[in-house]
């Protein structure tokens, strides 16, 4: 299931180097703006400490983790939605994303220049929710014209719905509100899914600090106004220090673990942000487990066995019969799989069975 979230910001605020640390990658982290042109697209590991429990049960001959995909966006301007900088190009790359994680300066430093000259993260913030909004009118606008010539030609109720749904976006957009805070009704959310709008997308905002100041990061003034903003809209602020992530990507996980410690802190800011965004967009995770191999796969939540099932294959779907289930703590508890199906944990499932996170699966199929 390729499910992905871009990564925006303004220039020179980090995102590059947060990118290079996310996925490991060398690409160019420079000092001046507009070093990221083409996205940059990379595949990450979801942290999970289950598939571990799972390898020491099954001692499988390999384990594969679940994983998730980030997209480094240029950085954005002022001005983005009527071409500035290279606008339209930018705002296309941020509609092909599931979610939007927004990189906002926290910390100082003088050889680090500002485009706009001043460290200042909610007016920074500000310009770039701006260019999505004004985007999004022009999308809009461009609809409602089409509608409007369709409605005059006969009396199509879906077009009409959808029209006056429209006018009611733009009315709330132009009081720069984003869709993604609007309420709307499970009928409304399928016509309004079809528009792609760009403030529809989810968002958790990145609050990057100097690397001296990631245990009492609540002293930073800057931050406090990002989280207090942040709240009001109902978003998630990860506070790292993209210096930090830097540093720990280039680690084995056991020289990892002791950085962390010798630094204070008990996780990643970028784990955190990966298990952020998977709970953002609504994700969970199952797992197949034998001999051969334990792997995690990435569901969305309320997907039922069936369906989950053509995550693996579509022969799997096409063919289903029933879903061996055993939940990951009940597997635990029980010591292994044998003892789970002694102590009556191991469920036989129909296609309807809605699939919950932690469940270990064996899927019956015939095509």
């Amino acid at each position: 299931m390729s499910l992905k979230a871009g990564i925006v910001g303004l220039p020179n605020v980090g995102k590059s180097t947060l990118f290079n640390a996310i996925t490991n990658k060398k690409i160019l982290a420079a000092n001046f703006p507009f070093a990221t042109i083409e996205p940059n697209v990379g595949v990450v590991s979801v942290p999970d400490n289950r598939l571990q429990k799972l390898e020491e049960m099954y001692k499988p001959e390999k384990v594969i983790p679940t994983t998730f995909e980030f997209t480094d966006i240029a950085g954005l301007v002022k001005g983005a939605s009527a071409g500035e900088g290279l606008g339209n190009k930018f705002l296309s790359h941020i509609r092909e994303v599931d979610a939007i994680c927004e990189v906002v300066r926290c910390f100082e430093d003088e050889n680090v220049t500002h485009v706009s000259g001043k460290i200042d993260p909610i007016s920074d913030i500000e310009v770039i929710n701006i260019e999505l909004i004004l985007s999004d009118i022009e999308q809009v606008d461009n609809r409602v014209a089409k509608l409007g010539k369709k409605i005059k030609q006969g009396n199509d109720k879906d077009a009409i719905k959808e029209y006056e749904l429209l006018l009611e976006i733009k009315e709330n957009l132009l009081d720069d509100k984003p869709v993604r805070n609007l309420n709307f009704n499970e009928e409304e959310k399928k016509i309004i899914k079809h528009f792609n709008l760009l403030t529809s997308k989810p968002i958790i905002y990145m609050a990057n600090i100097h690397e001296d100041e990631i245990v009492d990061y609540t002293e930073n003034e800057n931050v406090k106004k990002v989280i207090d903003y942040a709240r009001n809209e109902g978003a998630e602020v990860i506070v790292l220090s993209a210096k930090i992530e830097a540093e720990l990507s280039e680690l084995d996980e056991e020289s990892k673990k002791l950085f962390l410690t010798d630094l204070g802190i008990e996780e990643s800011g970028l784990d955190k942000l990966i298990k952020s965004t998977y709970k953002l967009l609504g994700l969970a995770t199952y797992f197949t487990a034998g001999p051969k191999e334990v792997r995690a796969w990435t569901f969305i939540k309320g997907m039922n066995a069936k369906q989950c099932a053509g995550i693996i294959h579509t022969d799997f779907e096409k063919g289903f019969i029933k879903a061996e289930i055993i939940s990951y703590p009940d597997l635990v508890e029980n010591g292994s799989e044998k003892g789970a199906k002694e102590a009556g944990k191991l469920r036989l499932e129909g296609k309807d069975y809605i699939m919950q996170d932690g469940d270990v699966c064996h899927f019956r199929f015939n095509v």
